[in-house]
């Protein structure tokens, strides 16, 4: 009889350590390896800074390495389309930004289907676009630029980080408020962008403000993206100020594969929000001006898809199309 007793609890404890098992949140053993950030640009801009300085926060939280990969080109496409591909385990991540939201309305097929491919983790934050051109230009001030603009269509030329990107965006919702023509030239990432515009070969950039906040004296800047003038560059005029109707913001989430699990959402958001929020990243990014958001993934899904939506009405009303 005790040995029967003895079985029956033994068979008892071994139900219980399973039903544990089973409910045990999959997150517990998540991350099990590295976790990449897929940054769709080339080094060196704002999105690439912003993920190596989230992502040595968010190791920290995770417990394991957090690799940087740039995978630039095609307006973004290259890399967001691999990690919309990749295994939906919350080991993939793709930093996205302005393009991730204007590329469903720019683009006459996304490899990937749509924004459905994804899942968001997180808005980490959002801030303006500068207007910037070299110490060494001789145009001072936006009025300046329009002038020339007018004198000599098409000769004044833009860079961006490349199609369909909000310095991109920025630059030809510009030239369609002001009624002046320039010309675009596209770059594979930020870091490119403003080194040829270091080099005098492009004229001007709509760069975002983390990509410039390493070019300090020398560069100019002549006018912020948004509607107001911001906090961090006190004395830079909107550029609304003199074209009425503009306003451009930039913004950068983490999105994963669609079909996550969402307690390995959590676990990521969770991550990426105490990253966010840490000391580091604020004093690299906030002075910037970027405004930290770090919220739930909810988020991150209604602001985007609010993008999407206005992006759509401009590129349609202006008949932006990719080059």
């Amino acid at each position: 009889m005790l040995t029967s007793l003895i079985r029956r609890s033994a068979v008892a404890l071994g139900l219980l350590g399973l039903m544990a098992g089973l409910t045990q949140p999959a997150f517990a053993k998540f991350p099990e390896r590295p976790v990449h950030l897929v940054v769709p640009f080339s080094p060196g801009g704002g999105t690439d800074l912003i993920a190596r300085t989230l992502g040595a926060e968010m190791a920290k939280e995770l417990g394991q390495t957090v690799i940087i990969e740039n995978k630039p080109g095609a307006g973004t496409m290259i890399g967001t389309d691999y990690v919309a591909k990749s295994t939906p385990d919350g080991h993939t991540v793709v930093v996205a930004s302005f393009a991730h939201a204007v590329n469903p309305s720019l683009q006459p097929k996304l490899s990937y289907g749509s924004n459905d491919a994804f899942a968001p983790v997180i808005l980490i934050g959002r801030g303006p676009n500068v207007l910037v051109v070299p110490e060494t230009s001789p145009y001072k001030s936006i009025e300046d630029i329009l002038a020339a603009a007018k004198a000599d269509p098409g000769g004044l030329t833009f860079a961006s980080q490349g199609t369909g990107t909000s310095a991109h965006l920025a630059g030809e919702m510009f030239a369609n408020l002001a009624q002046v023509k320039l010309t675009h030239v596209p770059y594979r990432g930020a870091g490119p962008a403003l080194t040829d515009l270091l080099g005098g070969h492009v004229d001007m950039m709509f760069a975002t403000a983390a990509a410039v906040s390493n070019f300090g004296g020398k560069l100019r800047l002549l006018g912020v993206t948004t509607e107001e003038p911001s906090p961090r560059f006190e004395g830079v005029p909107p550029i609304a100020k003199t074209v009425p109707g503009y306003r451009v913001e930039s913004w950068y989430g983490l999105y994963v594969p669609a079909g996550t699990p969402d307690d390995v959402i959590e676990r990521l958001n969770a991550a990426a929000g105490k990253a966010a929020r840490s000391e580091d990243f604020v004093n690299k990014l906030e002075q910037e001006g970027l405004m930290i958001v770090a919220g739930a993934p909810e988020e991150l899904d209604a602001y985007v898809k609010g993008e999407e939506a206005r992006w759509a009405k401009i590129v349609e009303e202006n008949g932006i199309r990719p080059e």
